[in-house]
């Protein structure tokens, strides 16, 4: 591990270079010594609690050079957030004969852990070379590529500090790990067939398949899968469900025993090629695919292409594709024909598998076959989803590959107190703030249910530990009745930190200036959150708003007309019941009843429900009001005879709304006219909506121009009041967020009315716009009260 001196020791210097970033287990410190061989530096390098430190000698050319270097040639998955440099007395420390990696040291912990990497091209070279030592080895990896923090326990990222710990290295790996010139340096999950992992093929009883002469167990598993069975294959984060996905009858099958009965299965393709032959496929969309994250992106279908079974995505226009990101993966799907339903091992709502033991009981009824390996998952990941919006990748569910990379925190964030953001109740993940940084947790679930909720604690726990982590401030979500909010006012008088309620719009404006990088100083921007429900300051259910923000606080100036959930939880499910409710409202039941008997949702309602309904809303028992932008698509896709009697998974009407209305483009013109009213705060109004809609229905006007009228007077009637607002109060930036403006649609029409007015508008990338995101805005926003209160007191 060492190098010869430079020759020439005159005008010698000394520095200490400090490397801030995701740093460690990416391949910086043999970066380090193969860039101070070329640069004729000695010296040192090792990895410690705040990153990576080195130390260096030589001629200032030389140091100049090599720090330089530094910046310019990182490792791939390496992301350098500061270089520091000090001079080093030579007097007090001199100079070495040699650059030596020396062992990490365990100190206070600031640095991060870096994410899970698909396979990286050497590797996969290697894997498919016959002559190789790790031919078809499915766990090859190298300091480039391979497990992180699934496989992670604690910082620094060392071998015995993860799953890895268990299997001893061969000689030939230690040769490998211990040689700096050598691509897996101290690669920790390093391994080959002789001394690494295994993977094995079982059945429902546990044991071992019979395989075919020549047959190893994932050739096997291949074969499997063609003939239509089953199989839950343990990968690197968690287990997945597999079956051929042109296989109508093997994925009606899973659907029905995972009880998943409408929410597009993810696909699995052997290659860029054979994904084109599904669906439409631009450079962006490319990148993202290739990309060392590896998530799944959702891609528009391909007109009169080869077609998946049906059951793949039933009432979608659109498909999700990976590409194969693990050895295991690759050699599986170089051995099949087709694509794969890669969905995960699970049952509908519940957590990943992530053990042996537990997929074998879980899975119960579920898989025919059991493709399993013995490393350990220390960290369930879920894959994680993305796609291309305007031309931009947008994250929208960020876990495995992007997780836990951390976010910086913008200019005015420095020396802030160590926060917790506990997140919301769907799409759960949590937020740790410290070092100038927000490590935003991998995607959890819903807490509703009992396991997620106790995956949730378990994620938790290993973060804090991770990070050495205790919590000056716990920041929770307004609404009493959540879990995450529940539990942060526990830990809060638990530890004795300070507790802070942060209203849920406002936090999906902060965390999106966060990302963004909007310093604490700037001033007020306009959010507009279109969302499904968020707890307001008045105790009212939100889901429509105009709020103008600043980090510290939020006034709302402008929001949706509410109206009553009936029924209360059960209107999230059953949309008839929001189409009622919107109709009842805006234009009296009975007079729609009247005009459109035939009607799918008057039929549905039918006289003698109406009448209870109507009970209910006039007493205002089980049916609270809420502005819910969510809603008020349910409402439209109902009266449309879209999803009229209920969902199966959340924003199910709304999506497949979204998919008639791209139908209908071409041919609807102009929206509908949405009414604004009123002036403290100003309310968006349905009545006109509502009544052109229907005047539509009368004329025998299609579905799909329908919705696509829906969809562009709610842009045009957002983007006008969005306008009017930043022109009175001299608003030069918008940030649209929330759930509901994940639609493609409706975010690219609104955008591009308001920023046609003049003003600059922000949308989530890196986090999503979902309650995914919720938590990163919640910490960011205790953060900014806290740095106000401390100037208050000063």
């Amino acid at each position: 591990m060492e190098v010869a001196s430079h020759d020439r020791r005159d005008d010698i210097r000394g520095v200490v270079i400090r490397v801030r970033g995701l740093v460690q287990g990416v391949g910086f410190r043999p970066t380090v010594w193969r860039l101070a061989r070329r640069f004729g530096l000695t010296g040192e390098v090792l990895n410690d609690g705040e990153g990576v430190l080195i130390r260096a000698w030589g001629q200032e050319d030389d140091l100049v050079g090599f720090e330089a270097a530094l910046s310019t040639e990182p490792p791939p998955l390496a992301r350098i957030d500061a270089i520091e440099r000090r001079d080093l007395s030579v007097i007090d420390k001199p100079a070495p004969a040699a650059f030596s990696i020396v062992q990490s040291k365990r100190a206070a912990v600031a640095t991060g852990v870096a994410a899970d990497a698909a396979t990286c091209p050497a590797c996969l070279e290697e894997v498919f070379d016959a002559a190789d030592r790790r031919y078809r080895y499915p766990f090859s990896n190298c300091t480039h590529c391979g497990p992180r923090l699934s496989i992670v326990s604690a910082i620094p990222y060392d071998r015995a500090a993860t799953s890895m710990a268990a299997f001893a290295m061969c000689d030939s790996c230690r040769r490998e790990y211990e040689d700096p010139a050598d691509r897996r340096f101290h690669a920790e999950p390093i391994a080959c067939p002789q001394c690494g992992p295994r993977a094995w093929l079982e059945d429902a009883t546990g044991q071992e398949v019979n395989r075919r002469p020549g047959e190893d167990a994932i050739a096997a598993t291949a074969r499997l899968i063609s003939d239509g069975s089953i199989v839950a294959i343990k990968g690197i984060g968690g287990f997945h469900l597999a079956c051929d996905a042109a296989n109508e009858e093997a994925v009606a099958r899973l659907r029905l025993r995972k009880h998943r009965y409408h929410k597009p299965f993810a696909v699995m393709a052997s290659s860029e090629d054979a994904i084109s032959r599904y669906a439409l496929l631009g450079p962006a969309e490319a990148r993202l695919l290739h990309s060392s994250a590896a998530p799944i992106v959702v891609l528009d279908k391909r007109p009169r292409a080869e077609t998946l079974a049906a059951s793949v995505a039933p009432g979608q226009s659109s498909l999700g594709f990976m590409l194969p990101y693990t050895p295991l993966h690759q050699i599986l799907m170089q051995t099949l024909s087709r694509p794969i339903v890669l969905t995960s091992g699970n049952r509908s709502d519940e957590p990943q598998c992530t053990q042996n033991a537990e997929a074998r009981s879980r899975l119960m009824g579920v898989a025919d076959f059991w493709l399993m390996h013995d490393r350990d998952i220390v960290n369930r990941l879920d894959d994680s989803v993305a796609r291309v919006i305007d031309g931009t990748p947008v994250i929208v569910r960020r876990a495995r590959g992007y997780a836990p990379e951390p976010i910086r925190l913008p200019q005015g964030f420095s020396g802030v107190p160590r926060v917790l953001a506990m997140g919301a109740e769907l799409k759960s993940t949590f937020c740790i703030l410290r070092s100038g940084e927000a490590v935003l947790s991998q995607h959890i679930g819903d807490l509703e249910n009992a396991e997620t909720h106790s995956d949730y604690r378990s994620a938790l726990k290993l973060y804090r530990q991770l990070y050495d982590f205790d919590p000056d401030i716990v920041a929770v979500d307004l609404h009493p009745d959540y879990l995450s909010t529940r539990w942060g006012r526990n830990i809060a008088a638990d530890e004795r930190a300070t507790l802070a309620e942060v209203q849920h719009h406002h936090a999906h404006v902060a965390a999106c200036l966060a990302e963004h990088g909007a310093p604490l100083s700037d001033p007020p921007v306009l959010g507009i959150v279109l969302d499904g429900l968020g707890f307001g300051d008045d105790g009212a259910l939100w889901g429509g708003d105009f709020l103008v923000c600043t980090y510290t606080g939020y006034e709302r100036l402008a929001r949706f007309a509410p109206v009553a959930l009936v029924g209360g939880a059960k209107a999230m499910r059953e949309p008839w019941r929001n189409a009622f409710a919107h109709l009842e409202r805006f234009i009296g039941w009975d007079e729609v009843a009247a005009r459109f008997p035939d009607l799918k949702i008057v039929r549905h309602v039918g006289a003698r429900q109406a009448g209870v309904l109507r009970k209910m809303l006039n007493s205002g028992i089980n049916a609270p009001l809420s502005s819910s932008a969510g809603r008020l698509f349910d409402a439209v896709a109902a009266t449309l005879g879209v999803c009229t009697a209920g969902v199966s998974y959340e924003g199910q009407a709304a999506i497949e709304l979204e998919v008639l209305a791209e139908g209908g483009l071409q041919e609807a013109g102009a929206g509908y006219h949405v009414d604004i009213e009123g002036s403290s705060p100003q309310v968006i109004g349905w009545g006109a909506l509502w009544r052109a809609l229907l005047d539509d229905v009368a004329a025998g006007v299609s579905r799909e121009v329908i919705a696509a009228r829906f969809h562009i007077g709610l842009a045009d009637g957002t983007a006008r009041l969005g306008l009017d607002i930043a022109r009175r109060r001299r608003i030069r930036r918008v940030v649209l967020s929330g759930g509901t403006m994940q639609n493609r649609l409706l975010l690219a029409e609104t955008t591009r009315r308001l920023r046609a007015g003049g003003v600059d508008v922000l949308t989530p990338q890196r986090v999503p716009a979902n309650d995914g995101g919720i938590a990163l805005g919640q910490a960011v926003i205790a953060a900014a009260r806290a740095i106000a209160d401390r100037r208050v007191s000063k």
